[in-house]
């Protein structure tokens, strides 16, 4: 199942992007 893998590299790097921002901001 690739598609799995590829959601859960989406998901965690939306949330370190997310995190970075949270820290600039």
């Amino acid at each position: 199942m690739f598609m799995l893998d590829i959601m859960m590299s989406l998901i965690f790097f939306l949330l370190l992007v997310i995190c970075v921002l949270v820290g600039v901001a």
